[in-house]
């Protein structure tokens, strides 16, 4: 069958609404593709043939020590990155994943360059306190983890004994350690994004903080190998390469990362709209050329062999899981009754998901439908980064009646909520004073009213439409804005919004029935995390970078090809 063509920027099929897509449900049922961030560090890592070594091993047999591991860029402008890896004796009962913990089993950053003795000397005596400490801009991110409570140890007796781990212990866990906190862009004194977005390699988004946890998975890897020779030099193993790869690097993620979503509109517009570009495409090509069919199977099967391994305690995870299991099975049962064939195929499968399975399964399938077509989404991937503070500049030339139309035609969902209804305002985001991070409380349960947060668009457009009511309709924003400063933010944000449609949460963020969930998730598959298992409503753990290669296997894997479990594994 012959290659359909589209031209990448001119479609039949239009980008979907934000009205629809931009709905805190859907957001919260995203998933990973090739246009999350750790699948395109690794392709880029792979390109332009990154090299890896493990310069300095100085860990002892209980794991306390340091390590570094380093990443050089072959070609082009040469470049390293270091991993400065420290290793921690944490007595059982100090293990936590509160971020306000104040120990861990093992501290990190990722230094600009290679590390002189000097310098591990004086991280030495900063990165272990996390916090309490400064890093300079040297460095470029921060993290810390803690090991996982019931595989670490199973994993290390079972290399010490000569043994393979239980592969149903590995795959129900899924990582030997989880961080609890990444940090970077200038925070505690680390550099600051200026120093280092204009570098090839940090094209795209978060890109130093992901090559950091890339770095770690192969420390954590490395560590338990350490330990069983440590314990048992005589009949200690490694790991199987196979199994190896199931084990990705846990994280912890709560209230403090939610508002990002909405506190950078410009940015989430960018990752969400490079989705929905790459989805358009796909579902624009006039016909299904076999590589891509024979694709999108291949990767249909192991997205179901990945539903089957996703083992969640929340029973509203599972719940959503086990209608992805069944949406999967709808859909190779439907594929086989209905092959890719006639006009525009893929807009027709898409059509079937929406109007069939659950948003679980719908962004299932988009996101598969992507993967299956590298050629019209890798490029999209360079796009998702943004210019932040030149969307900042207010219009105040804009008529109020323009503003007006403004808000209406980007909130008029808002415009319809009753936000003097309890349940309507129910949370409000303030600061928490302790760890400066976001806290989500219950309006009418806690007296916080004077510290919340500008974190409730949709209401604050509504107050901003009814402040508008009585204004000459050809009175200027600027006017407006001199006799209502309190409505700048919501202006703004309209603005934004007007130009980049995905920059706006088309949903109530403060009401009675919000789960911050959802905007973790959404964050999160962009950043390409798996097996999502929410603890609460507020915070989450996931699995980072399972099933990808290792430093040593990138030159001769593709890594996108291995963000799947493989097919035998069934």
């Amino acid at each position: 069958m012959a290659k359909a063509a589209v031209h990448k920027d001119q479609g039949s099929v239009k980008l979907r609404s934000p009205d629809l897509v931009m709905k805190l449900k859907r957001m919260g049922a995203f998933h990973h593709s090739r246009l999350s961030f750790m699948r395109t560090l690794l392709r880029n890592l792979k390109k332009y043939r990154w090299t890896f070594d493990r310069p300095i091993w100085r860990i002892d047999g209980n794991g306390v020590g340091v390590a570094t591991y380093s990443a050089t860029r072959t070609t082009g402008e040469p470049r390293t990155y270091t991993l400065v890896a420290f290793g921690h004796d944490l007595p059982a009962d100090k293990r936590s994943d509160r971020v306000i913990a104040e120990a861990w089993d093992a501290t990190f950053t990722l230094f600009d360059g290679v590390p002189t003795e000097a310098d591990i000397e004086r991280l030495s005596k900063n990165v272990p306190v996390q916090e309490a400490g400064r890093i300079s801009d040297s460095e470029f991110s921060l993290a810390r983890a803690n090991r996982s409570v019931r595989l670490f140890e199973h994993v290390v007796e079972s290399l010490a004994g000569g043994r393979q781990p239980d592969r149903d212990e590995v795959e129900r866990v899924g990582y030997l350690m989880r961080t609890t906190a990444v940090y970077g862009s200038g925070k505690f004194g680390a550099a600051d994004r200026d120093k280092w977005a204009d570098r090839p390699e940090f094209g795209g988004s978060f890109r130093p903080e992901l090559l950091l946890v890339y770095l770690v998975r192969a420390f954590t890897l490395d560590l338990v190998e350490h330990l069983a020779r440590s314990r048992s030099p005589q009949t200690a193993v490694v790991i199987d390469p196979d199994l190896r790869r199931r084990f990705g690097v846990g994280n912890s993620t709560g209230l403090g990362l939610a508002p990002f979503l909405i506190n950078h509109p410009a940015l989430v517009h960018s990752w969400i709209n490079a989705r929905e570009a790459a989805l358009a495409r796909v579902r624009s090509l006039d016909v299904a050329d076999e590589a891509s069919i024979a694709t999108f199977a291949n990767l249909l099967a192991r997205a179901r062999i990945n539903a089957e391994e996703w083992f969640t305690e929340s029973e509203h995870q599972k719940t959503d899981v086990e209608a992805l299991r069944n949406d999967l099975q709808r859909t190779t049962e439907y594929l086989a009754q209905n092959p890719l064939t006639g006009t525009l195929p893929w807009d027709t499968l898409y059509r079937w998901a929406e109007n069939t399975l659950s948003l679980e399964g719908q962004e299932q399938i988009v996101s598969l439908m992507i993967d299956a077509h590298p050629d019209l989404a890798d490029d999209l991937a360079e796009t998702t980064a943004a210019d932040e503070p030149a969307t900042f500049r207010i219009d105040g030339a804009m008529s109020v009646e323009q503003l007006r139309r403004m808000l209406e035609e980007i909130y008029g969902w808002a415009l319809k909520i009753p936000f003097d209804d309890r349940d309507a305002c129910a949370r409000l985001w303030y600061v928490s004073e302790e760890k400066l991070e976001p806290r989500l409380a219950e309006r009418f349960e806690e007296d916080l009213d004077a510290y919340e947060q500008p974190l409730a668009p949709g209401r604050d457009a509504a107050a901003a439409h009814a402040a508008l009511k009585d204004w000459d309709k050809t009175a200027t924003v600027a006017e407006f804005l001199v006799r209502h400063p309190e409505h700048r933010h919501i202006v703004r944000r309209a603005q934004i919004a007007s130009r980049l449609p995905y920059a706006e949460i088309r949903d109530n963020t403060i009401a009675a029935d919000m789960l911050p969930i959802d905007l973790l998730r959404c964050k999160l598959s962009f950043f390409g995390a798996t097996k999502f298992d929410p603890r609460s409503d507020r915070w989450v753990r996931i699995n980072m970078y399972q099933d990808a290669p290792y430093p040593h296997e990138l030159a001769d894997t593709d890594p996108d090809d291995l963000f799947y479990p493989p097919l035998e594994a069934s």
